[in-house]
């Protein structure tokens, strides 16, 4: 079979590559010249499956209302003339009930762990390399009342066999030595050790190459314009794929089946077909800060809930011979629409905590700043499997977590495209499934 994969992000390169791994054709379209050049490019860099409360949960309708008119919030709602932002907003409020979070905790978590599997075994496959480390993910709290509100969410996630173990603040400096500057502060921390980090890029790049080497055709620098259905007996079918190339040249691309990919803009592609992706950009920034005293430098990644910023250090050793030693601090998420101009207050903000909690460990002055626009749902459980039309198929969707959960979706939507049903406990779209799965998508 030929499949289409739309879009060569972290989720468009993995399906491509679990596709080809079951014999697929497969060609990928992105409108970049590279993969990984938009929301995979600059991540926070964790594969996170202790990071599985959603945002949506039974305290976030008071905080996003007391962050409203502060322009350095952990999460802003930016309010818009735009009916997709508002109808987005009222389902993220059905999402906050606490049967609702139960619900999006264990779908997470489950799809998470799937993915953590399937990465470590195609590590094990190929020995790709992304400056990963294994050492864990310590959340952290410096507010007593985020660290109490913390522990029923990290009980569940236990039960449903994620270890986030809860460790006292002195265990939490044991574990992470760099947290002793703010040893006082600490009120508490939770540690997963099968949590890991490394370079989302990297990843992508490699695994693209990867890709390549089994048959994979890459049409980068190609704009996805339009997804056309059939008429008469096939008008529940895509016909093709309308895109323009880099010199404006016009072409139609037809394959068997088409795999929806394309992050915050797979909403805009689908609507035109008749169907409402829950699927809204919400705008998250990272900093790339070089290490200047390795000793007062994070080894394990971090979670600072509280901010909603997490850590990470890539280290790794350039073409001459040098050491490449950086820290990734990502996080926050702006509510804004498409825009991805870099708000100086929410770039310096993170700056700030970087250096409360870390004194001396990194150059401010040499900061590098990035923003993506991460696919979010209102419940930020993704989007995999089937849509209403037989041969176009969806992942997308994915919010924060498209590092995380990369691996298990494609390698799951390529088992769906195959005819084979996923290993996983997870709400697929298109699927028997049940009643009170997160989405119908119409057509």
């Amino acid at each position: 079979m030929h499949v289409l994969v739309l879009g060569s992000g972290l989720l468009g390169v993995s399906s491509a590559y679990y596709l080809s791994l079951l014999g697929h054709q497969v060609t990928v379209v992105d409108r970049q010249a590279c993969p990984a050049a938009e929301t995979s490019h600059a991540n926070g860099g964790q594969i996170s499956v202790s990071h599985a409360e959603p945002w949506a949960n039974p305290s976030a309708p008071f905080k996003v209302l007391k962050w409203l008119a502060k322009e350095d919030a952990p999460l802003l709602f930016r309010l818009r003339a735009d009916p997709r932002q508002w109808a987005w907003g009222l389902q993220f409020l059905r999402e906050c009930t606490p049967a609702r979070t139960r619900h999006n905790i264990a779908q997470i978590v489950n799809l998470g762990t799937y993915s953590r599997t399937a990465l470590q075994q195609l590590r094990r496959d190929t020995g790709i390399a992304y400056d990963h480390r294994t050492q864990g993910i310590l959340h952290f709290y410096t507010s007593a009342q985020e660290f109490e509100a913390a522990l029923e969410p990290a009980r569940q996630m236990r039960e449903l066999g994620c270890e986030r173990r809860v460790v006292s603040a002195d265990e939490a400096v044991e574990l992470e030595p760099a947290l002793r500057a703010i040893r006082p502060q600490l009120a508490g921390a939770t540690y997963t050790a099968e949590d890991e980090s490394g370079d989302a890029r990297k990843f992508t790049l490699a695994l693209a190459q990867l890709c390549e080497a089994r048959g994979v055709r890459f049409l980068m620098g190609h704009h996805i314009t339009r997804l056309v259905r059939g008429t008469g007996a096939t008008a529940q079918a895509i016909e093709h794929v309308e895109v323009t190339d880099h010199t404006g040249r016009f072409t139609r691309l037809a394959a068997d089946s088409y795999v929806l990919a394309a992050g915050s803009f797979s909403a805009a592609l689908a609507q035109p077909l008749g169907m409402r992706l829950p699927v809204y950009p919400a705008k998250g920034y990272s900093v790339t800060l070089p290490v200047v005293d390795a000793s007062r430098a994070y080894q394990v990644s971090l979670t600072d809930d509280e901010y909603k910023l997490v850590f990470s250090r890539y280290t790794s050793t350039t073409a001459d011979g040098q050491t490449d030693d950086r820290l990734r601090i990502a996080g926050t998420a702006e509510l804004a629409g498409y825009d991805r101009h870099l708000n100086a207050t929410r770039c310096q903000a993170i700056v700030r905590r970087v250096q409360q909690l870390f004194p001396g460990a990194s150059d401010a002055s040499r900061a590098q700043f990035w923003s993506g626009l991460r696919p979010a749902t209102p419940s930020n459980v993704p989007l995999i499997g089937r849509s209403a039309l037989r041969n176009l198929f969806l992942n997308t969707g994915h919010g924060t977590l498209g590092w995380t959960h990369a691996c298990g979706s494609g390698q799951a939507l390529a088992d769906i495209i195959s005819g084979r049903v996923p290993q996983v406990d997870f709400a697929f779209t298109g699927l028997d499934q049940p009643a009170n799965a997160m989405v119908s998508v119409a057509a």
